[in-house]
């Protein structure tokens, strides 16, 4: 399997990007806006969630302890 990239100009994009999905041969990958940083923390979190290792704070006490720190009231 080959991978292309291609340059589009924004105005274009939209037309061009309906008919590359009409292509039943044709796979299209989501760009990411996170970093690998961010994608590998993620990662963790789920796995962690899922092996029921995750600590989880209620919201009112979170908001609580928030309000304290800084003095809010």
């Amino acid at each position: 399997m080959k991978q292309v990239i291609l340059n589009i100009e924004d105005d274009k994009l939209l037309a061009f990007m309906n008919f590359i999905k009409t292509l039943n041969y044709v796979s299209i990958e989501k760009e990411s806006d996170l970093t690998d940083w961010q994608i590998q923390q993620l990662d963790l979190a789920l796995e962690e969630h899922q092996n029921g290792k995750a600590n989880y704070v209620d919201w009112e006490d979170a908001k609580k302890d928030l309000f304290e720190k800084f003095n809010v009231k």
